[in-house]
């Protein structure tokens, strides 16, 4: 028989958090814009998603901008904003060293996260991440020498070590190999690892964030998302069966991103500012670069340009805003303030390209070699938009605007 969840009430960042009911297990289903489930039900191939979203929850909400990977994993584990956490995309401009920086050291973290809080409070929890970039961000202040933590990837789930962890061979306690960075397969090692911890150490609080190689290559509906998404359906079935409260949601959408013959439709920033202020002048940031660009080639519909002091600003944003597929092109005050950044690690502009196109430097600059499918990417208003479902009823009030970042409140805070 399982004992009973630590009976814990924490404050995380100024929100208060009620002790799970059940062991409960949070998901980032990465890239899960509104249609792939339902595409996946509507042909008989996620029997679990539909008993959920009948008779538990089936909600939307909004993620942050920009809309990837990093900041919004750390909005939900933390439950606040990028101007709260600090990490404000994969990539940034360090004004202070002079740097492009990668944001994936723990150092970059300003706030503590919700599983940090409870495990401080005595629960026990389990984190899993498809990549170890995230991993080594969202397990931050976890100590393992409690017997009360565990946090891995699936990507280096052969490294895991008891003092670094909290576990150790972990490919022999899933039951499956090492799986390919650039496959399903890691996604798919997420789940069974979930269920396997479940299981064996039934954490009173889990955490669970794939990858979006899938819905980088494909749209809802097609036989490939169906497959990947009824596989994800079983691993639900099984940690439902454990009885345990299940709250999914999303990181970001997902948009086709290229012209009808297949080429990414692309607005090269960094040609545009070099024109408009001299040949390197400006510093064009895309957020959405980090080690794992085969699959977008580092092309979102989110950017931040540094330029010079003696920049017209206001001529540069009218400049922008008369440009064929820009949505937005803000100040750094505007875009801090409307989508709540820290504005120490956004640029003096802001710039988000519209639902079929995405933001680059300079064609020379990128290395488009690995998609090997018409562009598909994220990172602006148009990828926004994200799924919320559980499989409890949930009680939330009508005109509440959710975001994804209220993961934790909603399965710990709002069950009916």
């Amino acid at each position: 028989m399982h004992a009973k969840p630590v009976q814990v009430i924490v404050s995380c960042n100024g929100r208060t958090y009620a002790s799970p009911a059940a062991p409960t297990v949070v998901i980032c289903l990465d890239g899960s814009e509104p249609g792939y489930i339902e595409e996946a039900i509507a042909v008989g191939r996620a029997p679990t998603f539909a008993r959920f979203l009948a008779e538990g929850a089936n909600l939307q909400a909004d993620c942050v901008i920009p809309s990837f990977t990093n900041p919004n994993n750390l909005s939900i584990i933390t439950g606040r904003p990028p101007a709260v956490h600090g990490i404000a995309g994969n990539f940034f401009y360090d004004r202070a060293t002079g740097s492009e920086v990668m944001m994936n050291d723990a150092k970059f973290l300003r706030a503590p996260t919700i599983l940090k809080a409870f495990h401080d409070a005595g629960a026990k929890v389990a984190m899993v991440t498809a990549k170890d970039k995230l991993r080594l961000l969202l397990s931050h202040g976890l100590a393992y020498d409690s017997d009360r933590a565990i946090a891995f990837s699936a990507e280096r789930a052969d490294r895991a070590r008891r003092q670094d962890n909290g576990i150790e061979e972990v490919l022999s306690f899933v039951g499956r190999p090492l799986p390919e960075v650039y496959s399903a397969d890691l996604s798919e090692f997420v789940f069974a690892a979930g269920v396997s911890l479940m299981a064996a150490h039934r954490p009173d609080l889990m955490y669970l964030s794939t990858t979006d190689f899938i819905q980088h290559k494909t749209a809802p509906g097609t036989p490939l998302a169906n497959d990947f998404y009824a596989m994800i359906d079983g691993y639900l079935a099984k940690l439902d069966q454990q009885g345990a409260i299940i709250v999914a949601t999303a990181d970001h959408g997902m948009n086709d991103k290229h012209t009808p013959d297949g080429a990414p439709d692309v607005i090269y920033l960094k040609t545009l500012f070099d024109a408009w202020l001299g040949v390197d002048q400006a510093r064009v940031i895309l957020p959405i670069t980090d080690p794992y660009v085969a699959h977008h080639g580092a092309l979102g519909s989110f950017a931040t340009v540094h330029v010079p002091d003696t920049a017209d600003l206001p001529k540069l944003l009218d400049r922008l805003k008369a440009i064929e597929g820009i949505d937005l092109a803000l100040s750094q005050s505007e875009a801090c303030q409307r989508f709540e950044l820290p504005p120490d690690r956004v640029g003096d502009i802001v710039v988000i390209s519209a639902r079929r196109k995405v933001l680059g430097t300079a064609p020379q600059l990128h290395d488009l070699s690995g998609l090997d499918e018409p562009l598909r990417s994220h990172g602006g208003l148009t990828e926004q938009r994200v799924p919320m479902l559980s499989n409890r009823r949930l009680a939330i009030a009508a005109d509440r605007r959710l975001r994804n970042f209220d993961a934790f409140d909603v399965a710990l805070n709002c069950l009916a």
